[in-house]
């Protein structure tokens, strides 16, 4: 039920709308963004309060009918997401010249955290973890202190060289396999990913970390970072980056950075899929 946290494999919820998708039912994109501090992940869990499982409730409740959503993937605990997609099913279409208010109310009904910016309808086969092919992360510290924004950023009193930190990022284009990256005992099947970019800015005070690929892994993103900002810091060499990836051993990488500068920037789909 919506109302209940479950402990639902995400394996089991992908067979679900797999077998969803074979029914005749409408089946529908949401567009949406989160603050993920007051959350324990996207993912529906037990005993444990979620993006996913809130918004759940909330469109069951403005529907009249219990809503099982399926989201482009999986943040973790106090990550956020600027560009978030899901999907879930109806037996009855709604009138689209209706959704915009409709989209209004649900707004109303979520908490301040989270906001819904569109609902379209897709293709029934049309599947927001699947059919989605670029993620990018960003990830912020400042060096500064400062007394807004702490929550979003994170704080750093030694300074880092950003230069050398790219050519360590340049470094990881080589490469596909990132188990050195990975969270341990994860149940991924593989832990190959194509990296598309990944370098470093600077923005309003901070430097932002910008990384894009088809997928990534469980706490990599965070791995890469820690990693990075020691060799900003003159701890790691590029040699020793190198050495770092190519041993696949999870233990000798750099500490994973806190989550709550961690942003889900961007996820990009075929145009098919993709209402402007």
């Amino acid at each position: 039920m919506p109302f209940k946290a479950q402990n639902t494999s995400y394996s089991a919820q992908t067979n679900n709308f797999t077998k969803f998708a074979t029914k005749n039912l409408k089946r529908y994109f949401i567009h949406l963004a989160y603050n993920g501090s007051n959350y324990h992940g996207w993912q529906r869990q037990k005993n444990a309060h979620s993006v996913q499982a809130e918004l759940e409730k909330c469109l069951s409740l403005k529907l009249h009918t219990s809503i099982d959503i399926m989201g482009c993937g999986r943040t973790d605990t106090g990550v956020h997401a600027r560009k978030f997609y899901a999907h879930f099913d109806l037996e009855k279409a709604l009138d689209e010249k209706k959704i915009p208010t409709f989209v209004a109310a649900l707004n109303n009904f979520l908490p301040q955290d989270i906001v819904v910016y569109k609902i379209w309808e897709v293709p029934s086969e049309a599947h927001a973890r699947f059919d989605a092919t670029e993620r990018t992360y960003h990830y912020q510290i400042h060096h500064q202190k400062r007394v807004f924004g702490n929550e979003l950023s994170y704080f750093i009193f030694v300074e880092t060289d950003m230069d050398l930190m790219n050519k360590a990022a340049a470094i990881l284009l080589e490469y596909n396999d990132f188990t050195s990256f990975a969270k341990l005992h994860s149940q991924t099947k593989t832990n190959l990913c194509t990296l598309k970019s990944a370098f470093w800015t600077k923005r309003d005070k901070q430097l932002v970390f910008e990384i894009t690929a088809d997928r990534f892994l469980r706490n990599m993103v965070r791995a890469i970072v820690g990693s990075l900002l020691e060799v900003g810091q003159g701890r790691r060499s590029l040699d020793d980056f190198r050495q770092l990836i190519e041993s696949r051993n999870r233990s000798a990488a750099g500490y994973s950075v806190p989550a709550h500068a961690l942003f889900l920037q961007e996820v990009r789909y075929p145009e098919s899929i993709i209402k402007k």
